[in-house]
């Protein structure tokens, strides 16, 4: 049984202005893509806050903004990226006190790899085909400590052992093409840790890996976790894998903050219709499921043009329910529904009690 119990990171509104409370603070981060169809909102005013030694599990479909805040946060959103139109960012990043969206790029650049690192979610287009593992872990060692290439590649094969690769002596010197899905994923987590970083964000870490190597990474992650102390961030649309690792859970809709609060919170008592809809979608094995799966009907809206209102209300099954079609002409602010935790929706306290106990709780 997965252990949801657990206290997470304060998941407070950070205060502008304010001087940051937590060891990352992100606040009212807006990142914005120009193009020939109109400007795609990618992210559309996220805040949350996260401590050193605690898990925070960003959850949604694809499109929903989750990969666009960790890029953003890593500093990687570049006008290289997208032609001669730049990323429009706005918003606070505060990572250990350092304001990184105002910030010397160059000073960013030290601090990504030593001070905030990421697993990508494809090892094999992230790693370097043309060098060995040995020489791209060496290489991101080096960048940050004044060492000999001996000294380098004696801590890549530390490292490459750390995380579970056999032989890594010999393994040291294969190419990414010669490591199966598995040993890529661990190869990518050893050149994140190898400068012993603060913040670790995984995104997508188990995407396209079988359950039993998926099992073998997240407790990778969780036993790593543990011993540098890192504040993590897992990035994925798969509830399961927050389940395992999660102090805290961020739902993501259409480049917006749903639902945030505790794991348990957001397990067993979520108050946001979408987050119901990423439960009743997901398989249960801890008990015989009665009935079909209920799959959240619909496509993710278009970021260039979110609808009014509340941005789920073309899916969601109570949006008639609020009077005055409020649902489709406001748009919901998050407001506390617990004790740390928060949800954005027009529905009352008391429908959202009564549709999660007498409709939803039942057929999960």
């Amino acid at each position: 049984m997965t252990d949801l119990s657990k206290t997470g990171a304060a998941l407070g509104e950070p205060v502008s202005g304010a001087a940051p409370s937590a060891f990352l603070e992100v606040r009212d981060l807006k990142v914005h893509f120009p193009t020939d169809d109109g400007l795609v909102k990618s992210v559309d005013g996220l805040s949350f806050q996260l401590e050193k030694g605690k898990t925070l599990g960003i959850v949604g479909e694809s499109g929903s903004g989750k990969s666009v805040t960790s890029l953003g946060i890593m500093g990687l959103h570049t006008a290289g990226q997208y032609g001669k139109r730049k990323a429009q960012i706005s918003g606070e990043i505060w990572l250990n006190g350092t304001e990184l969206l105002t910030a010397d790029p160059d000073h960013v650049r030290k601090l990504r790899g030593r001070e905030m690192a990421m697993i990508f979610q494809d090892p094999l287009s992230a790693l370097h085909p043309y060098y060995t593992i040995g020489q791209q872990i060496v290489e991101a060692y080096r960048i940050h400590h004044d060492v000999d290439k001996k000294t380098a590649r004696r801590r890549a094969v530390e490292m490459l052992d750390r995380v579970g690769i056999p032989q890594p002596d010999k393994r040291v010197d294969n190419y990414p093409h010669e490591f199966s899905g598995g040993m890529r994923q661990r190869a990518m987590i050893a050149m994140s840790l190898v400068n012993n970083p603060e913040l670790l964000i995984a995104d997508e870490p188990t995407t396209a890996l079988d359950v039993t190597v998926q099992a073998q990474i997240l407790d990778l992650i969780r036993d790593l976790q543990k011993e540098f102390g890192s504040a993590v961030i897992v990035i994925t649309h798969d509830l399961g894998v927050v389940a395992e690792l999660a102090d805290d859970i961020l739902v993501m809709y259409g480049g917006r903050c749903v639902e945030r609060g505790p794991a348990d919170k957001v397990f067993y008592e979520p108050r946001h219709p979408y987050t119901w809809g990423l439960l009743g979608s997901m398989p249960r094995l801890d008990r015989e499921q009665q009935e079909r799966l209920i799959p959240v009907k619909g496509s993710p809206p278009s970021l260039i043009n979110v609808p009014s209102g509340c941005a789920f209300n073309p899916r969601c099954p109570y949006a008639d329910i609020p009077k005055d079609d409020v649902t489709r002409t406001v748009r919901p602010e998050l407001a506390e529904v617990g004790s740390r935790h928060w949800a954005a929706c027009h529905l009352s306290t008391e429908q959202r009690e009564r549709i999660w106990t007498e409709e939803i709780a039942p057929k999960l």
